[in-house]
């Protein structure tokens, strides 16, 4: 049924329960998983700190290595139980966007991820990329807690 499933991940323990999910189901389908790491771009973060206006190879170089250690925990997960793997990551500033076009980039024909659970409040102000993913995705669209 399904061949190609992206995993977004933030690092989150939610993030890495959907991932465990998401490689549960490939393994039982077949299909292999795209992990995908969203990072903020320079210029989201360059007016909090001198030292990152001053060095954004340092900050580039930081943030990937970062992202890198993220998508590392899922390919381990996948290792774990025979799963194909591929990982990536983008700088963008809108991570559903990111995260759709990571989706058709890999010819994903679901994506599982998971959420914060956040409600009220928090929800209006901090928004939910998860929720953003859901009402944009063209293709299933897995959600955890």
């Amino acid at each position: 049924m399904f061949k190609n499933i992206l995993l977004p991940t933030d690092g989150s323990e939610q993030s890495l329960r959907a991932a465990q999910l998401g490689i549960a189901l490939a393994r039982k389908m077949g299909a292999k998983v795209h992990a995908y790491h969203v990072l903020a771009p320079l210029a989201a973060v360059a007016d909090f700190s001198d030292l990152i206006r001053h060095a954004p190879d340092d900050y580039h170089h930081h943030a990937i290595g970062r992202a890198q250690r993220k998508l590392d925990q899922v390919r381990a997960l996948a290792e774990q139980d025979g799963v194909p793997f591929e990982g990536d990551y983008a700088f963008d500033h809108r991570p559903y966007t990111a995260i759709l076009g990571a989706a058709r980039q890999y010819d994903c024909d679901l994506i599982v991820m998971g959420t914060h659970g956040r409600t009220g409040t928090d929800h209006m102000m901090l928004g939910s990329e998860t929720n953003k993913v859901l009402s944009c995705a063209d293709i299933p669209v897995l959600v955890c807690r």
